[in-house]
C-alpha cells in the first residue's frame, strides 16, 4: 500500500459526529540547563515532524498531532513532575531522552498503560518484551551499541583485538555505566584489555583521565557522553595528541555542538549512529515548505539536518507511523495509549515506507514484536570533516553480536521480572 493510499484509508476511518481530539504526544524537553545543547535540537526536529504531519498531510489519520511540551532540564524528579502533569491529558507515549528518567517511568507507564519509547537510550533489557509489556528501545539499545564499536574495530584489525586495549570514558551515572557489562564480556570474548575512566557530571573537568590515557596510551578511546562532557573530552584528545580516528563515541557523543569548539583538531572523530546524517533527504524540502516558511519550525529552523535535530524528527516519525499503525489495527482514528501500544508492537518500518516518507535509508529496516521490543539492533559508524563541517556515514546499518546481547537482556530481564513478580507475557 502506497503512502497516499495508506492516508485515504486512514482517513476513511473518520465519521461523522462529534471533532475528535487531538493525539496527543508529550515531549519532556530540556532546553535549559548543562545538558540543553543536545536536548534544543532533539526537541526541535521531534516538534517540526509533527507540525509537518499536521500541515502538509492534515495530521494522522485526519487527527491532528498536538506536542505537549514540558521542560525537565534532565533533572530525574522533573522529569517525573512532568509525567505526572501530562498523563492525564490523553497522552499516546512518552519519549523522555533521558535513561535517569526511564528507569522511574518504567513502573509507572506499565502500571497506567502508557507506552515508553527510549529510542537508544534507557534500560536495555527493556527490549525483551515478554518482561517489558510498555517499553521499546527500537531500533538499536546500549548493548547494541557498544557491540557496534567492537565490531567496528574487529573489522579494522581484521578479526583480531588480542592484546589491544580500549579506555571507556564515560558520564559517571546509570547512562554512562549501561555499556560496562557489555564491554566486559566482549573483552572475555576477543581478547582486548578494557580500562574505565568514569567522569563525574557535568564533565568539564577531565584532566586526570586524559592523563591517565596519555600514559596507558591505548589503542583505542570509546566514550560514553552527554552534553559538555564531550566538547572537553574531545578537545583533551587534541590537546594530548590523541589520535582522532581512533576515538569513537556513542551516538549522544557524535553530534555538530560536540565537535565544532576543537576546530581543525577535531578531524576524524567517529561516532555510532541508529540513523543517518544529514539534510540530504526530500523530506526536509516539504519542512522548509511547510513548517519553517510558514513560521511555524520550533526552532529557528537552521538544525535540519543536524545529528540531533535528525534524530528527534525521526523519533517523531517512528511515533506517527505506530499510531497510524494502531489505527489500522483497531478501525478508529482516534486511538488510546493502549491502542498506541498495540501498534508499537506491531511497528514494522521498511525501505519503501521510508522511501514513501522522503527519508530513503533515514534508518535501518526493522520489526517490532511482542517478543522482541527492540528491533535487530543495526548499527552504523559516522565520520566527522572539519574541513566540510559535516558527519558522513561511513559504514552501512550492521548486525550486532546477539549470541552475547541476548543472554545479557534475558539474564537481567529475568531478574527484573523475578524482583517486580512479573509473569512473562508472549506465551
Amino acid at each position: 500500500m502506497t503512502l497516499k493510499m495508506t492516508t485515504l484509508a486512514l482517513s476513511a476511518l473518520m465519521v461523522a459526529g462529534p471533532a475528535m481530539a487531538d493525539l496527543v504526544f508529550p515531549d519532556l524537553s530540556y532546553r535549559t540547563g548543562p545538558y540543553a545543547a543536545g536536548g534544543i535540537p532533539f526537541s526541535d526536529g521531534y516538534n517540526d515532524y509533527f507540525t509537518l504531519v499536521n500541515e502538509r498531510d492534515g495530521g494522522i489519520g485526519g487527527v491532528k498531532a498536538r506536542v505537549v511540551e514540558c521542560e525537565t532540564g534532565y533533572n530525574t524528579e522533573k522529569g517525573v513532575e512532568c509525567y505526572e502533569a501530562t498523563k492525564g491529558e490523553g497522552a499516546l507515549v512518552y519519549q523522555p531522552l533521558s535513561t535517569g528518567i526511564t528507569y522511574q517511568l518504567i513502573p509507572k507507564v506499565t502500571a497506567d498503560g502508557i507506552p515508553l519509547h527510549t529510542m537508544g537510550y534507557g534500560r536495555t533489557s527493556a527490549a525483551n518484551g515478554e518482561v517489558f509489556s510498555h517499553v521499546f528501545n527500537y531500533p538499536a539499545n546500549y548493548w547494541d551499541g557498544a557491540s557496534g564499536v567492537i565490531n567496528y574495530l574487529l573489522e579494522e584489525n581484521a578479526g583480531d583485538l588480542k592484546d589491544k586495549t580500549i579506555s571507556l570514558v564515560y558520564h559517571n551515572s546509570a547512562y554512562g555505566k549501561e555499556p560496562i557489562r557489555t564491554l566486559e564480556e566482549l573483552s572475555a570474548k576477543h581478547g582486548y584489555e578494557l580500562k574505565l575512566l568514569p567522569v563525574d557530571h557535568p564533565g568539564q573537568e577531565q584532566k586526570s583521565q586524559w592523563l591517565q590515557i596519555r600514559r596507558d596510551r591505548p589503542d583505542y578511546v570509546v566514550m560514553w557522553g552527554w552534553g559538555v562532557m564531550n566538547q572537553v573530552a574531545i578537545q583533551e584528545a587534541a590537546n594530548i595528541r590523541y589520535p582522532m580516528e581512533n576515538f569513537i563515541g556513542v551516538w549522544w557523543s557524535g553530534a555538530e555542538h560536540d565537535v565544532m569548539p576543537a576546530g581543525d583538531q577535531a578531524d576524524g572523530y567517529k561516532a555510532i549512529t541508529f540513523h543517518n546524517v544529514g539534510r540530504d533527504f526530500p523530506v526536509f524540502a516539504d519542512v522548509q515548505t511547510h513548517v519553517v516558511e510558514k513560521g511555524l519550525a520550533a526552532g529557528a529552523g537552521d538544525q535540519i539536518g543536524n545529528v540531533l535535530y535528525n534524530r528527534g524528527f525521526y523519533a517523531a516519525m517512528l511515533a506517527v507511523e505506530a499510531a497510524k499503525k494502531a489505527q489500522e489495527i483497531h478501525g478508529v482514528a482516534d486511538i488510546t495509549p493502549a491502542m498506541m501500544r498495540d501498534g508499537m508492537e506491531a511497528l514494522e518500518i521498511t525501505q519503501d515506507l521510508m522511501t514513501e516518507l522522503g527519508m530513503p535509508n533515514f534508518g535501518p529496516s526493522f520489526s517490532v514484536s511482542c517478543e522482541n521490543h527492540g528491533g535487530p539492533g543495526l548499527v552504523g559508524m559516522t565520520q566527522w570533516d572539519a574541513e566540510t563541517q559535516t558527519w558522513s556515514m561511513i559504514s552501512g546499518f550492521n548486525p550486532t553480536d546477539s549470541d552475547v546481547l541476548g543472554p545479557l537482556v534475558a539474564e537481567d530481564s529475568s531478574a527484573y521480572a523475578a524482583e517486580n513478580n512479573i509473569e512473562e507475557r508472549c506465551k
